[in-house]
């Protein structure tokens, strides 16, 4: 970040922003323009947060809420940090936010022409974590994703002036993706909170319940649930592999890695026998660097 920038931040900003380092996939590697690392990383901060918000996991203290104006009482409604925390988005557009992450995002948007529709996306995916807890079938999950995950590609699309429709699109299956595999590492914490990302129909297809997926590790059933959610889930990377190729430079990299991070995760979780239970199947670098290389190939052919 710019020193302005970082000297609009707090601590309780600064670890959401550390929190960039324990993602699946590069947020603003140092092998891009510095304005570029700059906006991507306000746009992180801006997803981190809302989701930190979505899952009651905010650095203690209570910085984020006294930004936004809220009591302790209110910051405990989850419902109404959102609504809070939405209002301050609107500043960033029309006027000065209170909350140093949005007011670090305000060059971002001013200087990238970016609109409020994706950000709006991200804090209505987190409204609907508190109210929706369970998804009957595969799309809608997918209108899920489209909330939670998309809008994040969109922005990067936009921040870099690469957004053409068929960009997006293919930018959408691989967010799509990254979502997907990212509830396949979580299935263990998800339930603790009540929350379960596997559609039910499947469930039901592979004879899994509940029950099977509280236990501390994976039957034969629960194995082939997530195997089969997997294979989805590389499927959609596959098909987003040529939006890499349709661009070029350090952007055809960054890109590569988004890609490549949420194939070395699926790696992890095949590596592990598809057991999610035992904890969050971690991509390590070497296979990183392989998908990397994978990938990148793989664009180059299909461009």
């Amino acid at each position: 970040m710019t020193d302005t920038r970082q000297a609009r931040t707090d601590a309780s900003s600064r670890a959401t922003l550390g929190k960039a380092a324990d993602e699946n996939f590069p947020v603003a590697p140092f092998f891009l323009p510095r304005a570029w690392r700059d906006d991507l990383m306000a746009v992180y901060g801006f997803a981190r947060l809302v989701d930190d918000i979505g899952d009651g996991d905010l650095a203690p203290g209570g910085a984020d809420a006294r930004h936004l104006g809220l009591s302790p009482e209110a910051a405990e409604d989850r419902l109404a940090f959102l609504d809070a925390f939405e209002a301050d988005l609107h500043r960033v557009f029309d006027g000065t936010p209170r909350h140093p992450l949005l007011r670090g995002l305000r060059p971002t948007v001013l200087r990238c022409g970016l609109t409020p529709e994706p950000f709006l996306g991200l804090i209505a995916a987190n409204r609907q974590d508190q109210l929706v807890a369970r998804y009957e079938t595969y799309d809608d999950l997918l209108a899920y994703c489209a909330l939670s995950a998309n809008p994040v590609g969109r922005l990067v699309l936009a921040i870099t002036g690469t957004d053409t429709p068929e960009r997006i699109r293919r930018s959408d299956e691989i967010c799509t993706a990254l979502q997907i595999v990212e509830h396949l590492q979580d299935v263990a914490e998800d339930l603790g909170n009540d929350r379960i990302y596997l559609p039910a129909e499947d469930l039901k297809r592979f004879h899994v319940t509940e029950s099977d997926l509280a236990r501390p590790t994976a039957g034969a059933s629960v194995r082939a649930l997530i195997a089969f959610e997997a294979d989805r889930a590389r499927a959609l990377l596959h098909a987003g592999t040529p939006l890499v190729g349709s661009v070029h430079g350090r952007l055809r990299l960054l890109l590569a890695g988004f890609t490549a991070g949420g194939l070395a995760a699926l790696d992890a979780i095949t590596d592990a026998g598809f057991d999610v239970l035992t904890g969050p199947p971690k991509a390590t670098k070497p296979s990183l660097m392989r998908q990397v290389g994978a990938v990148l190939l793989r664009a180059r052919r299909e461009g």
